[in-house]
């Protein structure tokens, strides 16, 4: 499988490019970058590992190479301002976004090419993708909440002691302010999270709270994300890769799960190699749909106020 990064020169372009060689699954990266000097830097540092892990073919192109890729990965954007909203974003990235678009369209991309956007406001522009490009839907996708969901995960297991990998729990909606936490079907190891010590409603909050604001958090401390999202972008690349059919809270424009049509929001959905092979609507209480719902409104209000 071939990937291309269109904002790899980025820390998390470059990041997802790290993972995915690390993991050694898809055999092609391509780096491409708008500063063609720092493509070409990422490109040769990560050439120079090739050897010890994946041994992918790895190199810094243009849109008349990439014109083969299975999977276009963009992470080009603005960075999000510490106090600034990802929503906030949408006047400043859309122009730039939309030449990316056009770029794609123009090199002749192959029409089971799947688009994987990364850059935000990611809702947003996961709608717009679909809307410029005019593939099937299902062919185009946001990293969504998968970020915010591995931020969640985490900081519950750090806070009953217990794997990482063994919390199951999920965030929803938009990325951004009005995300849901889905706590009606949050575990631990199989338990509900209620069986560990200390586990309450203000603890909840708390691990919510923590988790809803730890993009601008680590934008203030260290500049910007890097490392996890460029695990979560890898971890959705894989399930494309291997045809996983795996439960993802991908972002993607909706035909009737939950209610929701005509907006790009995250569900559960399971991702393979086509891209979204279906939404699926597990259980919700009442004032997580109720969440989810004034989520996509939110999203509606700013998808009919674009000016593109």
């Amino acid at each position: 499988m071939k990937v291309t990064i269109i904002g790899g020169g980025g820390r998390v372009g470059s990041n997802a490019a790290f993972a995915l060689q690390c993991a050694g699954i898809v055999s092609e990266i391509q780096i491409l970058d708008y500063n063609t000097d720092l493509a070409e830097g990422e490109a040769l540092d990560l050439l120079h590992g090739a050897s010890v892990v994946g041994g992918q073919r790895i190199y810094a192109g243009d849109y008349a190479r990439a014109a083969d890729s299975d999977v276009f990965v963009i992470t080009a954007g603005l960075r999000r301002k510490p106090d600034e909203s990802r929503l906030d974003l949408i006047n400043r990235n859309v122009t730039l976004f939309d030449g990316i678009l056009t770029s794609i369209k123009d090199a002749g991309f192959r029409s089971d090419a799947l688009i994987f956007v990364v850059s935000n406001p990611v809702d947003i522009l996961t709608q717009l993708a679909a809307t410029r490009l005019g593939l099937p839907t299902s062919q185009v996708l946001g990293l969504g909440t998968m970020l915010d969901t591995a931020r969640f995960r985490s900081l519950i297991a750090a806070q009953i002691d217990q794997s990482p990998a063994q919390v199951k729990a999920l965030i929803l909606g938009e990325h951004g302010d009005s995300m849901v936490p889905i706590w009606s079907s949050a575990t631990c190891a199989g338990l509900p999270l209620e069986k560990f010590p200390g586990f309450n409603a203000s603890l909840q909050t708390q691990l919510f709270t923590r988790a809803k604001t730890s993009g601008a958090e680590v934008i203030r401390r260290k500049g910007g994300a890097g490392w996890a999202v460029g695990l979560t972008i890898a971890e959705v690349v894989h399930a494309i890769a291997l045809n996983r059919q795996e439960l993802l809270p991908v972002s993607s424009v909706q035909n009737g799960c939950y209610g929701l049509r005509n907006v790009s929001i995250s569900v559960p959905t399971i991702v393979g190699r086509k891209g979204v092979i279906k939404h699926v609507e597990v259980p919700l209480w009442p004032k997580e749909q109720q969440g989810l719902q004034a989520s996509a409104q939110a999203l509606r209000t700013t998808w009919s106020n674009l000016k593109v």
